[in-house]
């Protein structure tokens, strides 16, 4: 550098024109480009001073798997018990109350979802729920370990210690249920044909509990049997009850939508078409009838005494009429 800028000034370079300084004559000073690898080096650094570059930020490392698991396993956990309370939750089959459409140890899926918007059970669904009244006395109960537990409050395995109960809705609120002797079985006064009971079942029991009886739900009830009807401790066997056999609709959990295990039982569990034959509603839509009547009453009365008191205003003004003549 030192001598470039000597040069440049004795006359061994470029001849100054007059008017010029020196600084203006003087071909600028630069550095010379560096050659080997400390050059690049300090380019890539850059400088300290006012003109130099600013020096570079260390690029952050990405958090490690190991420190992020925790996090990760939070969410989930989270996540599981939101999916559980308010939309569905897993429920393992303990009895052989509703074979052959469910069998022991299957898993099903519960909607529970549905419930909060209003949705009450309807005739020929399998619901979930709370045993209305010592339903479970005397059942054993099994002895979850504390993992189990832990899972099964989250909803990641079928609860293991509530009182539930899985049963198909027969009749709901102001439906009327009758069966004599061993079927078959009628609601609204129509045979259900019933292709879902137990092969070698029939529709209701020979003995006098689970065979003869005719009873009409509550508005808020629901009348529940399991399909396998010689083996199912159902709404049959629990008339003597605080709810006569009937399960209170605030007791269900929710309907059973799917058998998610094993895989080889994988379905779904639609409502049969039993239930939507013509008439089965004949007891349901007859309310509305009468409402309609009812609301008519008042109506023709309304519009007599109407009538009539045109009539004895017209009388009136033809008395008068006359009476001025």
């Amino acid at each position: 550098m030192g001598d470039l800028a000597v040069g440049a000034r004795s006359g061994h370079g470029p001849e100054e024109q007059p008017g010029r300084s020196d600084d203006a004559a003087s071909p600028a000073v630069t550095d010379p480009v560096p050659e080997d690898g400390d050059g690049v080096e300090a380019s890539s650094t850059g400088g300290s001073g006012p003109d130099g570059d600013e020096p570079r930020s260390k690029q952050k490392k990405p958090r490690s798997f190991w420190k992020e698991l925790p996090l990760l396993i939070v969410i989930a956990l989270v996540l599981a018990l939101v999916i559980k309370t308010f939309l569905v939750q897993a429920f393992s089959i303990p009895s052989a109350s509703m074979e052959n459409t469910l069998q022991i140890g299957d898993r099903v899926l519960v909607d529970k979802l549905t419930p909060w918007f209003g949705s009450e059970p309807d005739r020929g669904e399998v619901i979930v729920f709370h045993d209305p009244d010592q339903w479970l006395e005397g059942e054993p109960t099994a002895e979850p370990n504390a993992v189990q537990q832990v899972l099964s409050w989250i909803g990641l395995m079928p609860s293991a210690d509530e009182k539930d109960l899985i049963k198909r809705v027969v009749g709901v609120g102001g439906d009327t249920i009758e069966c004599k002797g061993t079927g078959p079985l009628k609601v609204n006064g129509k045979v259900l044909n019933e292709p879902y009971v137990y092969a070698g079942n029939t529709p209701c029991s020979p003995d006098n509990a689970g065979g003869t009886f005719k009873v009409k739900v509550p508005q808020g009830k629901v009348w529940v049997m399991g399909d396998h009807r010689q083996d199912s401790m159902d709404s049959r066997y629990h008339q003597n009850d605080k709810n006569q056999g009937f399960v209170p609709v605030d007791n269900v959990v929710g309907r059973a939508i799917v058998v998610a295990w094993p895989p080889t039982h994988w379905s779904t569990l639609p409502v049969p078409d039993t239930f939507d034959q013509s008439g089965i509603d004949a007891a349901a839509s007859a309310a509305p009838g009468a409402l309609g009547l009812a609301g008519a009453v008042p109506l023709v009365l309304w519009r007599r005494r109407k009538i009539n008191q045109r009539l004895t205003e017209g009388n009136t003004r033809v008395s008068a009429t006359g009476t001025a003549g």
